[in-house]
């Protein structure tokens, strides 16, 4: 009778206090079920989640790129790229990358042995003012009367209309990141608006490095200097959230050069060559546990030893190479007379999955237009490489044959015990 009058009391509870404040309603109204609701995820400006993975990305600042590597650069990883011969396209997409950087208000970090980092940074290409600009809605025109054809044509018209006007040719159909305009460098304003940090290896002298260290002090005063700087800034993962984040780029400059004290370039066996290789795993594992990523760029084209080239490319997370055909024989090919130069993807990362995704083509090539940097498919690289294959086995079913009658007239001039 009692367990009675207590579940009728809890029945009757929500009907008696429908009308009543919440301070003299029944305690037996309240329940352990509450509404669910999505988990907030970090939002920062100039980044989005992989659809993949969940993983946080930014944009290299060229969308053919971006959707070569998975939709964009993950948050903590590193971006290898092997220079071209005269290093130009290799230089190009670091300042893409470092452009995207500031027009989404990030801070940008840029080291390097030669250049100035603020020659560098005067030379970034300016962004296309259509496509920073925030679209209005377009009013979708009227129809009155119309054939449903010419309905349907209208709708798909107006639907690519808030498109930029620059497309590449390999490009996801959402949007992320920016245009830039090669062809203009970036107006001082816009520049000066990001903050940056610089480090430029004459002005940070390095001493002696003691026999038992395997890292150059070249490499050891970056590491530092940027350890430094994502400490201080609060870029670190477990820093406090007392204010908004940001993201870190960083651009690292021809690394393994000899101008950064380095002989990888000059000797078939280098004495310092795990210098890099210890660079780098310090700097992914520092990456790891900071809202940062990077591009590096390596001269590779002068490096002997590819078993140390491959030990520099695991160590990063994406890597892709160009081959430019400035002073090569490719340069007056026919074939590919509308491109300057083939690009390679050595690796893309393994992000919380066992297998990564690799590219659907492999026959990449890239240009540079009057305005802009893009990477295409080239078919005539296929048509090449089959003609290649084509002139191999004919040339070999040439041989073969050769052979083959050589050998049919030896038997036939057989005289005694010896073959003439």
């Amino acid at each position: 009778e009692t367990m009675k009058q207590y579940c009728g009391s809890v029945m009757a509870a929500p009907m008696s206090s429908a009308g009543k404040p919440s301070a003299e309603r029944s305690p037996f109204n309240t329940t352990s079920f509450q509404k669910k609701t999505r988990s907030r995820l970090i939002s920062i400006p100039g980044t989005r989640p992989s659809v993949q993975n969940g993983q946080l990305l930014v944009s290299t600042g060229v969308t053919s790129l971006d959707y070569l590597l998975g939709g964009g650069l993950a948050v903590g990883t590193v971006l290898l790229i092997e220079e071209d011969r005269y290093d130009s396209y290799s230089r190009m997409i670091l300042k893409y990358f470092l452009a995207e950087g500031v027009v989404c208000r990030h801070e940008l970090f840029v080291a390097a042995a030669h250049d100035n980092p603020d020659d560098i940074l005067q030379e970034l290409p300016a962004p296309i003012l259509d496509d920073v600009a925030i679209h209005k809605p377009v009013e979708q025109p009227r129809l009155s009367c119309e054939p449903q054809d010419s309905l349907d044509a209208m709708k798909i018209a107006w639907r690519y209309q808030n498109l930029p006007k620059v497309q590449s040719a390999l490009a996801s159909s959402s949007r992320f990141g920016h245009y830039y305009d090669v062809s203009k460098t970036m107006e001082p304003e816009i520049r000066q608006a990001a903050k940056c940090h610089r480090f430029y290896l004459p002005e940070h002298p390095t001493q002696s490095s003691p026999t038992h260290s395997t890292m150059l002090q070249s490499y050891s005063a970056l590491l530092k200097s940027l350890q430094e700087v994502i400490h201080r800034e609060g870029f670190e993962v477990a820093a406090p959230m007392s204010k908004s984040r940001n993201i870190l780029r960083i651009g690292l400059h021809s690394l393994g050069s000899v101008l950064w004290g380095d002989d990888l370039c000059c000797h078939d066996n280098p004495s310092n060559s795990h210098a890099l290789t210890t660079f780098l795993y310090g700097l992914r594992a520092l990456l790891r546990s900071s809202l940062s990523v990077a591009v590096v760029t390596v001269p590779s084209h002068l490096i002997q030893d590819r078993a140390l080239m491959g030990s520099i490319t695991r160590l990063c997370d994406n890597a892709i190479a160009l081959e430019s055909f400035k002073g090569s024989e490719r340069e007056t090919n026919p074939l590919y007379k509308d491109y300057h130069g083939l690009l390679y993807v050595r690796q893309v990362p393994h992000l919380n999955c066992l297998a990564s995704k690799l590219p659907d083509h492999k026959d990449l090539a890239f240009k540079l237009k009057r305005k802009q940097f893009t990477i295409e498919v080239c078919s005539s690289i296929s048509h090449d490489l089959l003609r290649q294959r084509i002139s191999v086995i004919s040339g070999g079913v040439f041989l073969l044959k050769k052979i083959v009658g050589q050998q049919l007239l030896r038997t036939k001039v057989r005289t005694g015990n010896y073959i003439t």
